[in-house]
């Protein structure tokens, strides 16, 4: 029994022995409480150790804000500013043709010829009973001078002469309008007539559609049409690509009773002729001036409420969510605000974190930009 009362004994105090020496091993090899040169980690490491790897890793971007142009867009298309159906006045056949179809004209050049006719022998008549009228009016006037022919007479004499005048410029007229011309500039879209064909008035000759300047016409909701004024600027991007940059021409006073919008015309230059009648296009009206952060959809995400936000990292590794809202877009990226000046975006690993955790940032070889855009120019800054 005595035996086994020392061998518990001895042990005890080897076991005692061992743990003393841990500990004062511990506190020479490090002051701070860590490991010494070529020794094991410290408890207190392991443990600061393992909290940080529990951390969640997350990439970050710096984003400052930026003055952008919010805006009112709408889809629209061109139309042509005038486009007239030149038509005949008078009747008869067509002798000549000077226009064809897809080509320009200035305004005053001839498009077709109608055939005179007996125009030409009316007015030889009408010439002559002019001459006659006034021969009758000039002996009137001496009769009545001498008193041998009443005034009524005299007068009657007078109108005689005025109606032989009217009829040669009516005549006049006639010959002119068998000569259509060009009202003003403008590119042929269709010919109607052949030569040889009869019209008559009212008969379609050519269709005349003026290039320069165009419109890009909208229809804008009654909820953004107040944000509109005349001779605002505005731009449009066509589908075929093409940008143009022109003012507000007109504004509708009423609203569509089909669908309660307001007809809006951008009038922008055309003198190469380039934009065609009917094209689709993604019409932009800068509004106001606003602080935003522009940005790639991709960080976008969701609270717990399905609220559209960034989530950001704050001071002390901490995650922020900022309800944000789209104030403008183009191919590269969106525009939004409700960040604060300068943020620090979580561009990767956003959708595995929640505000306020803590998290660990790792931005060493990204993929990709991580979320980086540059911010294209508005149409109101390229317009200045």
């Amino acid at each position: 029994m005595r035996k086994s009362y020392l061998l518990a004994l001895t042990i005890a105090v080897i076991a005692m022995g061992w743990v003393l020496s841990g500990e004062f091993g511990g506190q020479a090899g490090s002051a701070d409480g860590g490991s010494a040169p070529g020794q094991a980690p410290s408890v207190a490491e392991r443990m600061a150790k393992q909290g940080e790897n529990a951390l969640t890793a997350v990439r970050t971007r710096a984003s400052t804000a930026q003055p952008h142009w919010r805006a009112v867009t709408a889809r629209g298309h061109t139309e042509a500013k005038r486009k007239v159906m030149i038509m005949s006045e008078i009747k008869g056949r067509i002798t000549k043709i000077s226009l064809r179809k897809g080509s320009r004209v200035r305004r005053g050049d001839v498009l077709v010829h109608i055939d005179v006719a007996d125009r030409d022998a009316h007015m030889a008549e009408a010439k002559a009973l002019v001459r006659q009228r006034d021969v009758e009016y000039l002996a009137a006037q001496k009769l009545r001078k001498k008193g041998y022919r009443a005034e009524t007479q005299y007068t009657a004499a007078a109108a005689r002469l005025d109606a032989a005048r009217a009829m040669v410029k009516q005549m006049d007229v006639a010959l002119a309008r068998t000569v259509i011309r060009a009202p003003f500039d403008a590119i042929i879209d269709s010919r109607e007539v052949e030569l040889g064909a009869y019209v008559k008035d009212g008969s379609g000759i050519a269709l005349l559609v003026d290039e320069d300047p165009y419109l890009v016409v909208a229809q804008i909701s009654e909820k953004d049409i107040g944000q509109l004024k005349n001779n605002a600027k505005g731009s449009a991007v066509l589908v075929t690509g093409q940008k143009v940059e022109g003012r507000i021409h007109y504004i509708s006073a009423t609203a569509d009773e089909a669908t309660r919008t307001y007809r809006v015309e951008l009038l922008v230059p055309n003198p190469n002729g380039e934009l065609r009648h009917g094209t689709t296009a993604e019409l932009d009206f800068p509004t106001k001036q606003i602080q935003a952060h522009f940005i790639t959809p991709a960080i976008l995400t969701l609270d717990d409420q399905g609220t559209v936000g960034i989530r950001c990292v704050e001071t002390g590794d901490k995650v922020a969510f900022y309800p944000v809202k789209i104030v403008g877009s183009s191919t590269d990226g969106v525009w939004v605000s409700g960040l604060p000046d300068a943020a620090e975006l979580i561009v990767v690993g956003q959708e595995y974190v929640r505000r306020g955790d803590r998290v660990r940032i790792s931005n060493g070889a990204e993929q990709g930009d991580g979320g980086k855009r540059e911010p294209p120019k508005t149409a109101e800054a390229s317009a200045s």
